[in-house]
Formats: structure tokens, sequence, C-alpha cells
């Protein structure tokens, strides 16, 4: 009996608050798997990066040693340089994914051949965009400089000049990258309200001022969308720098989750003390931009 009336109230209990238990009860997969695989982890790398340890022995605490080295670390300033020149450049591909949506946004013949060509570089993996752009700058029989010959102009080694390299390989990652952009682009101009439209052009607007003024305002989730994404591709690359050239030549294509990678797991060093204060400073700098925009939203939501 006094099991049933138990019961009773925990089923009453439910029953009166299952409208705020039951968004959660939907949530907790969700929040047991990014606690497990994601915020375990961030805290974890964070405590290592007090310590000095090679993975197998004992680890030793240092304290801030780990970070007081990669002031002085030069390998570091320069793949803290790479990561920004990533930074300002991926960017490109917001605009350009812009203009493309723009014109692929029509109705008219073949249209969706030209969308599945600006579409294809999104779909394969980013160790094939490596592959094709290290073939495409090869000084021997690439691409580029056969394009180069033919207007008359010397041949040069993109991947092999210390101060083209990097810029070689972003161009690489703008390619699937501009597509992405595109792609968010392209469903947030279906959901442009034609109203807006007709009514901008009954008022004499076209052109830039239609799209300046009408369709970027209507466009600004994707372009978050967009801008988060960039941000943390940015500052995360890593496959096509390891496909394209491993670091060199001589570390100049040195980002910082590629140098993390290499002190912290490669045959130069198994260092996961300092591996993992370099992550938690690519971590802070993630965290900073993330920050930024998830506040410039809720300000924008806020002023609705």
């Amino acid at each position: 009996m006094a099991d049933t009336s138990a019961n009773a109230r925990h089923y009453g209990w439910f029953h009166r608050n299952r409208q705020t238990v039951t968004p959660w009860l939907f949530l907790l997969p969700g929040i047991l798997f990014f606690s497990t695989y994601v915020v375990y982890p961030i805290i974890e790398s964070i405590s290592l990066s007090f310590y000095k340890w090679d993975g197998l022995g004992e680890a030793t605490y240092v304290g801030t040693e780990n970070y007081e080295k990669l002031v002085n670390d030069r390998a570091f300033t320069v793949s803290l340089i790479n990561n920004v020149k990533w930074l300002l450049l991926y960017l490109l591909a917001i605009p350009a994914g812009l203009f493309i949506a723009l014109f692929l946004n029509q109705t008219v013949r073949g249209i969706r051949i030209y969308k599945s060509l600006f579409f294809f570089p999104f779909v394969i993996s980013q160790v094939v965009v490596g592959l094709v752009f290290t073939w495409f700058y090869d000084p021997k029989f690439g691409l580029l400089n056969g394009i180069l010959g033919a207007v008359g102009l010397g041949q040069i080694n993109v991947l092999g000049d210390p101060a083209l390299a990097t810029y070689g390989i972003i161009a690489a990652g703008l390619w699937p990258q501009t597509a992405y952009c595109m792609i968010l682009y392209l469903t947030g101009l279906n959901a442009v309200d034609p109203e807006q439209i007709e009514a901008a052009r009954l008022d004499g607007a076209k052109g830039r001022r239609m799209l300046w003024y009408i369709i970027v305002p209507q466009l600004k989730p994707a372009t978050f969308i967009a801008f988060v994404v960039t941000i943390i591709g940015a500052l995360r690359s890593f496959d096509l720098i390891s496909i394209m050239t491993n670091g060199g030549p001589f570390g100049s294509t040195r980002v910082l989750s590629f140098y993390m990678f290499e002190k912290a797991l490669s045959e130069y060093g198994f260092r996961m003390g300092y591996g993992a204060a370099i992550a938690v400073v690519l971590f802070v700098i993630m965290l900073f931009f993330i920050a930024y925009f998830l506040w410039s939203m809720y300000q924008d939501e806020k002023g609705r």
C-alpha cells in the first residue's frame, strides 16, 4: 500500500512538471556525450598542460613552465602568425560564397549543373583537396606552371618556397570552404521575403543598394554560421598542411594544431604537457571568437 502511494506521488510530480522535465530527458543523451567527449577532455588538457609527461611514465608537475617556454619558442610564434594568416584570408570564403550563391540563385537553363559543379568541392575530403592542389602546384608537371609558361612567365615552386607555401595551402582550403558558405547562403536566399524585395523595387532600390539594405540583413543567420564555421576551420587547420607540406619547408607552414601534434604525438616529441599547453592556447583563441559571436547573436535577439 505504501509503495503504491509513493508511486502515485512520483507519477503526480512528473505529471505536474512534465513540460519542464521532458525536454531535459531528450537532451540528456546529448549532454552526456558532450560532457564525456568534449568537456572532460578540455578539462584534462588544461590540467595536463601544467605537467611534464612523455605519455608513458609518471607525470611531473611543472606549474606554468610549459607556457613560459612557449613565449620564447620561435616555432610556436611562426605557428601563431600562420594561424592569423589563415584566419584573415579564410574569411574571404564568406563574401565569395555569397556572390556565387547570388549567381546560382536564378531560374535559368542549366543552373543545376552549375550548382553541382560549385557544390562538388564540399563533398570531397580534405585529403583529396590537398592531393589535387599538390599536383596543381607541382613545379615540373603542375597546371599552374603550365599556365604561367603559356603566358611567358617563369615557373614557381609554391610549396617549396617558405614565403609562398602557407598562402598556397590557404588557397587550397578556400576552395571547399567557399562551397560550404555558398550552400549556407543558397539556403538563406530561399528564406528571403519576396514582399520586401518587391517593396524595395517600387521604392527604386536595385543593384548594390538592394543587396546591402534588403538581402544581406535577411541573411544574418547564414552569415553568423558562416563566420563561426570558417573561423573554427581556419584555427583548426591540420589535414591540408599534413598532406601538402607536412609543416615544411623548414617549418614555415606550421600552425598551432599541427605544431601541437608534432610536440605531443609525433616522432619529434612525445611532450604531452607541452602539446597540451599549445592546445589550451588554441582553445582560448577559439573560445574568444565563439563567445564574441554568441554575445553578438544574443544582443541581436535581445534588441528585437
